[in-house]
C-alpha cells in the first residue's frame, strides 16, 4: 500500500470530511422514526444476535484442511424448523467468540466467527488502513454490500465495529503479482463480525439498510499499513492515549485540532515531529544483516530499499525534563531535535 503524502491541511480537512461523512447522527433515516435509547436499543439487539447465531451455520468442513481459506467459501445457512445441523457443518453460537466493548457510554456485546487467523506477522491498528474483501449482509440474509476486487478503507472512517474486528486477525502471509496484474494473496485472515446496530449505523441507517439493524460482514484481511494522519512521526493509533478506539476526544492543546490531525500536540510552536528524536538504521540485506528491532516509544516514518540496502528512519518519544510528559505534549519543552 503506498504511502500517500498530502499537505497536511488538506489531510486534515480530508480526515474531517471522513469522520464527518461516517459518523452519522442518530436522528432516524425517515421522519416519523422515534430515537430509540441505546441502552434500550442494545437489549434489543443482543436478544436478535443470540437468535442468529443459535439458528445458523456454516460449512465448517470446508475449511478442514484448506491451506488457503477465503470468506468466498463461507456459506452460513439457518436452521430450517425441526432441522438438526448437517455433518461437516457447525452451529455458529458454537464456535463464534463472544466480545464486549463500550462505545457512546454503552457496553455492547459482538460476536466473531475466526475461520483463519491470517499468516502475516502484522494485524491492523484501529486507526491503520486496510486493503481486504467484504460482504455485508442482515441477520435475515439479504446482502447490502460487497466487494468485487479488493478495497482500502481508513478503519477510522468506518462504523465502529469494524475498528474492533479486524485488529483481531493477521493478514495475508504472502502475496504474487500475476501475469494480468491481479494479485493473489496466501494465507489471508478470514472471519466474520456479528454486529449490534450500536456498533453500525444505528438509528440513521444508510442506503439498502434501515434504523436499527445488527450487521454481519465477512472478509478477507489482506494487507494494512500503519496511518499517521498529520505525519507528525507519532502513529494514529499511538496518539489514542486512553486506549478507547476513539482518537476524536484527544485534544492536548485545546485548539479544536484533535491530536492525530494536529501537527503540534502541545501547541509550543514547535511541530511535533521535531520534538521527537530522530535516528537512521542502515541494514545490508546482500550481508545478511537483520532489522533491527525498535524500542518502545520509537517508531518508523520511512524507509529505502536501494539494491538490498535498506535505510530506516526513525524517531523517539523523548521526555527530556523527565517530568512523566513526553515533550512533544509538553508546551514548556521547545527543543527542536531536528535544528542543525
Amino acid at each position: 500500500m503506498k504511502n500517500i503524502k498530502i499537505n497536511y491541511l488538506l489531510l486534515a480537512l480530508i480526515v474531517l470530511s471522513i469522520s464527518l461523512g461516517s459518523c452519522r447522527k442518530d436522528d432516524g433515516i425517515s421522519s416519523g422514526i422515534e430515537e430509540e435509547p441505546r441502552d434500550e436499543q442494545q437489549l434489543k439487539d443482543a436478544d436478535t444476535l443470540l437468535t442468529y447465531i443459535n439458528s445458523h451455520y456454516y460449512n465448517s468442513g470446508d475449511f478442514a484442511g484448506n491451506p488457503n481459506p477465503s470468506m468466498y467459501d463461507l456459506v452460513i445457512t439457518k436452521l430450517a424448523d425441526g432441522e438438526s445441523v448437517p455433518a461437516d457443518h457447525t452451529l455458529l453460537a458454537d464456535v463464534v467468540e463472544e466480545k464486549t466493548t463500550s462505545f457512546a457510554e454503552i457496553d455492547y456485546v459482538y460476536y466473531i466467527l475466526r475461520i483463519n487467523q491470517g499468516g502475516g506477522e502484522e494485524m491492523p491498528h484501529f486507526s491503520d488502513d486496510v486493503r481486504l474483501n467484504y460482504s455485508g449482509f442482515l441477520t435475515n440474509g439479504d446482502v447490502f454490500d460487497s466487494t468485487v476486487n479488493p478495497t482500502e478503507f481508513d478503519l477510522t472512517g468506518l462504523i465502529p465495529g469494524w475498528a474492533r474486528v479486524i485488529p483481531e486477525f493477521n493478514i495475508a502471509e504472502s502475496y504474487m503479482i500475476n501475469s494480468d496484474g491481479t494479485v493473489s494473496y496466501n494465507n489471508v485472515g478470514v472471519g466474520v463480525m456479528i454486529l449490534p446496530s450500536g456498533l453500525g449505523y444505528y438509528s440513521a441507517g444508510t442506503q439498502g439498510i434501515g434504523p436499527y439493524r445488527c450487521l454481519i460482514f465477512k472478509f478477507d484481511l489482506l494487507q494494512t499499513e500503519v496511518n499517521d494522519h498529520d505525519l507528525d512521526g507519532i502513529p494514529s493509533f499511538a496518539e489514542n492515549y486512553d486506549g478507547d478506539f476513539d482518537i476524536n476526544d484527544e485534544d492536548t492543546d485545546a485548539d479544536g485540532l484533535v491530536d492525530f490531525v494536529d501537527n503540534d500536540d502541545d501547541g509550543d510552536g514547535v511541530l511535533t515531529i521535531n520534538e521527537l528524536m530522530p535516528n537512521e538504521y542502515v541494514v545490508d540485506t546482500n550481508m545478511g544483516e537483520e532489522e533491527p528491532t525498535l524500542s518502545v516509544g520509537e517508531y518508523e516514518v520511512s524507509r529505502t530499499n536501494v539494491n538490498g540496502v535498506i535505510t530506516i528512519k526513525t524517531v523517539k518519544i523523548v521526555d527530556s525534563n523527565n517530568d512523566g510528559t513526553a515533550d512533544y505534549l509538553d508546551e514548556n519543552i521547545t527543543i527542536n531535535y531536528n535544528e542543525d
